[in-house]
């Protein structure tokens, strides 16, 4: 710029001048809009209301619940409980599965990074299997003083309520600490209901927040400070936030005022309890009265609100969990995530369950398209002894079909396997005889929709109608698929497919090698 005004009669230099404005403000307003993020748009519902199924990377619905996203370092985390293994609330016989984790670039595209801890060993087992009230609400926050991730989870064995841990990754493995101490219910009964539900919180200046819930005051909310290292608590602390009643607390910091969301009423597993919040300028209050911003959590029940920090804003990511109908296991819950948005007076606006939410995040990189487009996915347990379902494909080319893949899960004890029984027709009841037959026992497929193969090896014609039915003879329970509304186009084939239930489509992949 300097040369150019330099060597320049004046009538150009102003040119000169007006040009290099021009590109600055063209080139700062394409930082500004970079900085801001990128558009995700979160499909919650299909078109007609169904819940939809999240999948991971390689397919399997994503089974962490109860839990919270965080934001670190550009990459975003789902905590939660795991119920895949079988786990069902107070049935004495069922396995603690434990807990998970997530990573996505994008909220939209989910790889399974394990499990946080080991806890399929006795000690655990004992700590949270059926026997127990069980262990829930993975919650994790990073103290850069001590440079460590710090794990609080709500147990029922103990008189405190919650166990701490700590890693130096955000996906663990989190190795357990000493027993925290709380400055309510320090007396109580061990391994009663004293403590539950909770939240952490890290303040701006570094200081973290336990929010939980007070059992033995019928469900109050407490606040309490941390210790530096967040692994206990230091006994400062507000009692009855909420008067009781409550549980399931959410608290925030926006624009200088602390907020705290919360299920009203309380109600476990319950599909449509309530969302409230309350305001405060300090985090121990004194508390506002409470407002209701939801009548039913969008069918669910209020889990989180996770900061995600722009670069000149912060967004405040609600989740609710979509409970399946107090079911006792919950691997088919679904998740419910909306930005929440504010009045000019800072209250929270009431939540609309029927908008598609569409919010501006920062993105980290991915290998794998967006998941916007893919189909979305719902559930449904219909393969029953008296109902079996059907697929039809058509061959996209002429060669050996070597595998093929269905989303499928069990739910209440299947006593019979699931058949899978491939025909060379459009119509299975009029084919003369199968071109393959396989059996899935139930132990081999889990509570959470997972993607399971078998391996015909049968040659296929290219264009030509295959029929996949999928029938069991089971007297008890059912098996699971996930569908799609509308008629699908799959990987490998030419023509739409179609299923026995008019207008959906099931998840499935076929492979075909090519030969001539």
């Amino acid at each position: 710029m300097y040369v150019c005004l330099r060597n320049m009669k004046s009538s150009r230099r102003v040119l000169c001048q007006i040009l290099f404005l021009f590109v600055f403000a063209q080139f700062t307003s394409q930082r500004v809009t970079a900085q801001s993020g990128s558009p995700v748009s979160l499909q919650n519902f299909t078109e007609t209301g169904k819940q939809v199924t999240r999948f991971d990377a390689i397919g399997d619905a994503i089974d962490a619940h109860d839990g919270e996203i965080a934001y670190f370092d550009g990459v975003y985390y789902l905590y939660g409980t795991s119920y895949d293994c079988g786990f069902e609330w107070q049935n004495k016989q069922a396995p603690f599965c434990g807990f998970k984790v997530y990573t996505s670039p994008d909220l939209m595209n989910w790889t399974d990074r394990g499990y946080l801890f080991d806890a399929q060993t006795p000690v655990w087992q004992s700590r949270c299997n059926g026997s127990t009230y069980g262990c829930f609400r993975p919650h994790v926050i990073y103290n850069q003083q001590t440079k460590t991730y710090v794990l609080w989870i709500n147990v029922y064995d103990n008189r405190v309520g919650f166990r701490v841990f700590t890693s130096s990754a955000p996906t663990g493995p989190f190795t357990e600490v000493a027993e925290p101490t709380l400055a309510i219910n320090s007396t109580s009964p061990v391994a009663g209901l004293n403590n539950g539900d909770h939240d952490t919180f890290v303040d701006e200046d570094g200081t973290a927040y336990l929010a939980y819930t007070d059992w033995r005051a019928k469900g109050a909310i407490v606040i309490e400070q941390l210790t530096a290292d967040y692994l206990s608590g230091t006994g400062r602390h507000v009692n009855a936030v909420t008067k009781e009643k409550t549980e399931a607390p959410g608290l925030f910091k926006r624009k200088g005022l602390y907020y705290i969301t919360y299920s009203d009423p309380n109600c476990g597993y319950c599909s449509g309890t309530g969302t409230a919040y309350r305001t405060a300028q300090f985090p121990l209050g004194p508390w506002s009265e409470g407002r209701r911003i939801s009548d039913n959590s969008c069918g669910g029940q209020p889990s989180f609100v996770s900061t995600i920090k722009l670069a000149s804003d912060s967004l405040f990511l609600y989740g609710s969990d979509l409970w399946n109908n107090g079911a006792r296991n919950e691997a088919l819950a679904n998740y419910y995530w909306t930005p929440l948005e504010f009045n000019t007076d800072g209250s929270i606006k009431p939540i609309d369950c029927s908008k598609t939410p569409v919010m501006n995040i920062r993105k980290g990189r991915t290998s794998k398209p967006s998941s916007t487009s893919e189909p979305l996915y719902s559930i449904r347990c219909s393969v029953t002894g008296t109902h079996s379902e059907r697929q039809v494909f058509r061959a996209s080319q002429t060669g050996l079909l070597t595998s093929v893949s269905i989303t499928a899960y069990k739910k209440d004890n299947p006593n019979a396997p699931l058949q899978l029984t491939l025909y060379a027709s459009e119509d299975s009841a009029t084919a003369a005889t199968p071109l393959y037959q396989s059996s899935l026992s139930a132990t081999m497929l889990s509570w959470s929709p997972k993607n399971r193969v078998v391996h015909p090896n049968v040659r296929v014609q290219a264009g030509m109608p295959y029929t996949l039915q999928i029938s069991s003879t089971t007297s008890e329970g059912c098996y699971g698929l996930a569908y799609t509304e509308g008629p699908a186009v799959r990987r490998g084939q030419r023509k739409p497919i179609n299923t026995s239930i008019q207008n959906q489509s099931i998840r499935f992949r076929t492979t075909i090698q090519k030969t001539k």
